[in-house]
This record gives structure tokens, C-alpha cells and sequence, in this order.
């Protein structure tokens, strides 16, 4: 249950903070954040070739999810961000989870469900507004 709180907490604190910083391009942000995080499981199995392979074909299709929410839309982004989630917690059940860190999964889960929750939720605030001078 900590794990969960924790992602959840720490996706709160992520929106929070992008929030705050209102001259960043939201979709951007979050495209960037989730082409990264797909590449963390490449860090954590780099020693088990068959799992890196996995890990990196799983990092660059998020890589294409994200570019593809940058420039169609945030629906995108948000789906990227779902299917990034369910892959954290289907990881386990077909890869050796002991090279992931103990309850990664839960933590990484309940802050990918909470960052697609928040964009299909808000997806108004990712549109760029522009001022005609």
C-alpha cells in the first residue's frame, strides 16, 4: 500500500508542479516525461539480454506514444501513460522480476494511472493559448 501511496503522491506532486510553472508547454512536458520512463526498465535489466530486448522494443514504442501525443493530442498522451501502467504491473508475470526494484511496479503503476487520469481529465488546460498583439 505504501508503494501506491507514493506514486500517487508523486504524481500529484508532478501536476502540481507543472501547474505552477505556467510557462511550460504541458503536452510537451509530459510527452518528454513519458519517452523517459519507459527507458528506466532498460537501466534495470541491462545485464539479461532477452529482457533488455523486450525492455527496449517496450522503451521505444512509449518513445512513439509520446511523440505521437505531442503532436496529435493529448488523448494520446494519456492512453501512453495508461498502457505505460498496465505494463508495470503485467511485467512481473512474464519477465524476471527480480531484476526490477521491490514494488516498483505499484509505485510506477499508481503514478502513471494518476498523470492519465489528470490529462484526460484536464486535457483543456494542454491546449496552447495564443494572443493575437
Amino acid at each position: 500500500m505504501i508503494p501506491i501511496t507514493i506514486g500517487i503522491s508523486s504524481g500529484l506532486l508532478i501536476i502540481l508542479l507543472f501547474s505552477i510553472v505556467k510557462q511550460l508547454d504541458k503536452k510537451l512536458v509530459y510527452g518528454l516525461i513519458l519517452s523517459g520512463i519507459g527507458f528506466l526498465y532498460v537501466g534495470f535489466v541491462w545485464t539479461d539480454i532477452q529482457a533488455l530486448v523486450i525492455n527496449a522494443i517496450q522503451a521505444v514504442l512509449f518513445l512513439f506514444l509520446a511523440y505521437y501525443g505531442i503532436r496529435k493530442g493529448v488523448h494520446i498522451l494519456a492512453l501512453g501513460y495508461f498502457l505505460h501502467g498496465c505494463w508495470d504491473v503485467a511485467y512481473n508475470f512474464f519477465s524476471n522480476p527480480g531484476l526490477i526494484p521491490p514494488s516498483y511496479d505499484m509505485f510506477c503503476s499508481s503514478l502513471d494511472f494518476t498523470v492519465s487520469a489528470y490529462i484526460l481529465v484536464f486535457n483543456n488546460q494542454f491546449t496552447i493559448k495564443r494572443f493575437n498583439q
